[in-house]
């Protein structure tokens, strides 16, 4: 399996010659590395019909028959598992021993979709329980709903395609991916690694280009029947209301937050605090932005231990595989990032370690001391290694500054009372409460969304099952006797 030195949209179980392309280049040195088209309007009209002829094909083909391709992709990731780490690793910047795991996540995402493929049914209903029922007899199941669009983003360039194409096509709909225009390589891999399952020609279709340009035109498009979107807040918002009538669903980031009580055994997850402060440089939507304490004692040691594991994490390219930390995805966040930490340091938080940039597109791992809710990092989605350390006084406190966030989508709690466990469980507003590990915990069975404005629906195979098909009801009235 290899990819063409010219990468156009996947049509149709083909690359289609497009009319414009533009080079890609590593975020760690600036070096390019590919040439991929750029899509316009045509192209992407292209690819729209192919994925609406191919409907049919798509919901005739059996639970078996889905459930068979499905798992061979995951076999041809896992017989291709180098290829596929190191071009995330390469278009993404993400260390390589990050990208590694990457793909075992979407391998297992693959063959948790092929499950479903075989799961998914209705019910019976009885509705001789009502007196106009007698008579009739009836069920439920569940439909494709056609053309799915799906947007995916930079951080996760295999994985979260896989999260939508999955479970589209274990649901029997055909789809039209639009990955994030940095990152294209790995959605190209994946559709060449279905069709060499057996997937029929039409039922995926890969066309990359600016979003500006083709996503709002995807998303609108009068043949797509939903739209799956990960990725900004602005972004998710102009895409949902430019869909009309047809069901989206939104994954819109996060500003994750973690109470640590007094009595915690936070020593013991030190690493876990480590990876969700700074996996693949904090680009990641449940990464770990703001600690509260509920001592001043706890959070002085936390902030502590958190500046001296940053100052020991090894920076290098991302084809390194002792790397631990490389490069943010492009020039603005390195700004971006800089800015909230100047915002924060403005606001009289304390730098402990970091704040400030290395090399070409590098933001060193940062840790800062003290929280103002005023600060942008209390209200912003950072996405960049930067994690803030406060404390707070008490349990409760320590909720409510986790709460005051426009964001909802993961956050956590560490203690070793059950009661406070379980009422952090019951108060923190977030679509996912992790105890004693930190919000970067996710495996990909598990329903996945966020509440407030990180998001609609939830992703996961199962559940993405559900969003991506309809219920469809039959009636059957009997003769009479």
């Amino acid at each position: 399996m290899r990819l063409p030195d010219r990468l156009d949209p996947w049509i149709a179980g083909r690359f289609v010659p497009a009319a414009r392309h533009v080079e890609l280049a590593c975020p760690w040195d600036g070096q390019p590395f590919a040439s991929v088209a750029q899509c316009s309007v045509t192209e992407l009209a292209a690819a729209i019909a192919a994925a609406a002829a191919a409907r049919r094909t798509a919901a005739a083909l059996s639970a078996h028959e889905r459930f068979s391709f499905l798992r061979g992709a995951a076999r041809e990731l896992a017989a291709h598992h180098d290829l596929f780490a190191s071009t995330i690793a390469r278009e993404s910047g993400k260390p390589l021993r990050e990208a590694k795991v990457e793909v075992d996540r979407a391998i297992q995402t693959l063959e948790f979709s092929a499950e479903e493929a075989k799961r998914l049914h209705g019910e019976t209903l009885v509705l001789d329980a009502h007196p106009a029922g007698k008579g009739r007899f009836g069920w439920t199941r569940r439909v494709p709903r056609g053309v799915i669009a799906c947007i995916t983003p930079f951080n996760f360039p295999l994985n979260l395609v896989a999260h939508k194409v999955g479970p589209a096509l274990a649901a029997g709909n055909t789809v039209v991916v639009k990955p994030a225009e940095e990152t294209p390589c790995s959605a190209f891999l994946l559709a060449l690694a279905l069709q060499a399952a057996g997937c029929p020609d039409g039922l995926v279709q890969v066309v990359p280009g600016l979003g500006a340009e083709i996503g709002e035109p995807l998303a609108q498009h009068p043949d797509v029947a939903m739209v799956s979107f990960t990725g900004s807040r602005a972004v998710g918002t102009r895409l949902r209301a430019g869909a009309g009538l047809k069901p989206v669903t939104l994954e819109l980031g996060g500003n994750a937050p973690v109470v640590i009580d007094d009595d915690a055994e936070w020593r013991g997850a030190l690493d876990r605090l480590v990876a969700g402060s700074f996996a693949h440089s904090g680009q990641v939507c449940i990464h770990l932005q703001r600690v509260f304490a509920t001592s001043r004692r706890v959070a002085d040691e936390v902030a502590a231990a958190l500046a001296e594991r940053a100052q020991a994490l090894r920076i290098g390219p991302p084809t390194d595989p002792a790397s631990e930390l490389t490069a943010l995805i492009r020039e603005r966040d390195v700004v971006r990032v800089g800015a909230i930490v100047d915002d924060a340091r403005a606001h009289g938080a304390r730098v402990a370690t970091g704040a400030a940039r290395a090399g070409h597109r590098t933001y060193l791992p940062t840790v800062l001391e003290g929280i103002d809710p005023a600060m942008r990092l209390a209200q912003e989605e950072l996405f960049g290694p930067v994690v803030a350390v406060a404390a707070t006084g008490s349990f409760e406190a320590a909720i409510a500054a986790a709460n005051a966030t426009r964001y909802g989508l993961q956050a956590s709690v560490f203690t070793r009372d059950l009661e406070r466990a379980l009422r952090a469980a019951d108060l923190l507003e977030a679509g996912g409460v992790i105890i004693n590990d930190v919000p970067l915990f996710r495996v990909d069975q598990m329903p996945y969304g966020g509440t407030k404005e990180s998001g609609l629906g939830r992703e996961g195979p199962r559940y993405a099952c559900e969003e991506m098909s309809e219920l469809k009801t039959v009636v059957v009235r009997r003769a009479a006797h």
